[in-house]
């Protein structure tokens, strides 16, 4: 007989269950699994009053698994791959944490091997795939007393470009500045300072399709609510929360969201993607550069001759700006202006292509923002600018 049974026996007094006791023995006997480890010793032994998880493992019987089908036929949640997790009581882990220190033992934790068993009655029951790396369901099992089970729906990623065709759109949804969201006269008792968003016009559609709970939008930067976002669009994420439906035709859904929003907003190349895509986007590379076309209003005749000087505009330092100063850190930030051209409109308007590094605020580099933004347009020209409107036309992908 292993030295090791006798010091585990002496340790619990005798009093040890057979998954608790295969699992001590996980690496000296082998076996297809803990209970199986145990019975091959042939030990005259109880194996129902276990002082290390307290017969936890009987909780894992027919009325527990009843719960979870129950549970997850009430919640009629489509699913193909799952993880289980369970909670018991903190003394069990105490106790079994305690026992494979004073052993010295590289064994598997005692929830560890709950997990599994529960797992693999699901996998064989359902016909769904535990897989530890994505998973489209948690199933929880609390064990502390009465068992309970609670699912969690881990949500679904999608990822596209969205072009915005008229002004006075916010990419996201913007709270009433009066009440804060909460509904009041002001707006209409709708909470929202705006009818509707690039985000809200999107995520309706998705939500009904996935019958989620929450969508939340994540962009690739954003353009304010009086800019256009043309060319091929801006990347954005869109995550759906708590979808009790994955399985969607994206390129059917694309079709009819871009109908019902013809002339305001659309949306290309909706695709799934994974969670890590949603801080993916917002990164940017070294190589990342946005294309836009202002229109430029100065206060009085401007010299045609000097839009030349504007070719020489290549660092700037901008603080940043005044009117976005109440939620960004007053910093200076230095960025770069790739390239530039101009196109005379009228004695005192002119268009101006620019190509830029991301993050640089185009109506700050024209008309300098009091000083804030060096160089400028305004200064270069010698004249007070500002810009009229403003159109971004492309941003890149890197």
């Amino acid at each position: 007989m292993y030295p090791l049974i006798d010091e585990i026996l002496e340790k619990t007094d005798g009093k040890i269950c057979k998954h608790c006791l295969g699992r001590m023995l996980s690496k000296t006997i082998d076996g297809s699994d803990n209970v199986s480890r145990a019975e091959s010793l042939n030990l005259d032994l109880e194996f129902n009053d276990c002082m290390i998880c307290n017969n936890v493992f009987d909780k894992i019987d027919d009325d527990l698994f009843t719960k979870i089908y129950d549970k997850l036929d009430f919640l009629q949640v489509e699913f193909d791959s799952f993880i289980v997790g369970s909670s018991i009581d903190k003394e069990i882990k105490q106790r079994d944490d305690e026992i494979i220190k004073s052993l010295d033992l590289d064994v598997e934790p005692i929830k560890k091997e709950i997990n599994r068993i529960i797992g693999k009655e699901l996998e064989n029951t359902l016909q769904k795939e535990v897989n530890f790396e994505k998973q489209d369901i948690i199933v929880n099992v609390n064990l502390r007393k009465e068992p309970k089970v609670r699912v969690q729906i881990n949500p679904i990623f999608i990822e596209g470009k969205y072009n915005k065709l008229i002004r006075g759109i916010p990419q996201t949804k913007w709270p009433c500045g009066k009440c804060k969201g909460r509904g009041c006269e002001e707006c209409n008792f709708t909470g929202k300072q705006y009818p509707c968003s690039v985000e809200e016009l999107i995520s309706e559609h998705i939500l009904k399709a996935t019958n989620g709970y929450e969508a939340k939008f994540h962009g690739a930067g954003r353009e304010d609510i009086d800019v256009l976002m043309l060319g091929s669009g801006r990347p954005f994420v869109l995550e759906i929360k708590e979808p009790r439906i994955r399985k969607i035709n994206l390129e059917k859904l694309e079709e009819q969201i871009n109908e019902i929003n013809k002339g305001k907003t659309q949306y290309h190349n909706l695709k799934f993607t994974h969670r890590n895509r949603k801080a993916e986007i917002k990164v940017s590379s070294p190589d990342a550069y946005k294309v836009y076309k202002a229109l430029v209003k100065c206060e009085e005749t401007y010299d045609k001759n000097k839009l030349e000087l504007l070719n020489d505009l290549d660092e700037i330092h901008q603080q940043t700006p005044i009117r976005v100063s109440h939620r960004r850190a007053d910093k200076v930030r230095i960025k770069h202006v790739i390239e530039l051209s101009c196109e005379v409109i009228d004695d005192m308007t002119f268009e101006m292509t620019i190509k830029t590094e991301g993050g640089l605020y185009i109506k700050e580099l024209i008309s300098g923002d009091e000083g804030r933004s060096q160089p400028n347009v305004a200064d270069k020209l010698g004249v007070k600018a500002i810009c009229e409107q403003l159109d971004v036309i492309e941003v890149s992908e890197k």
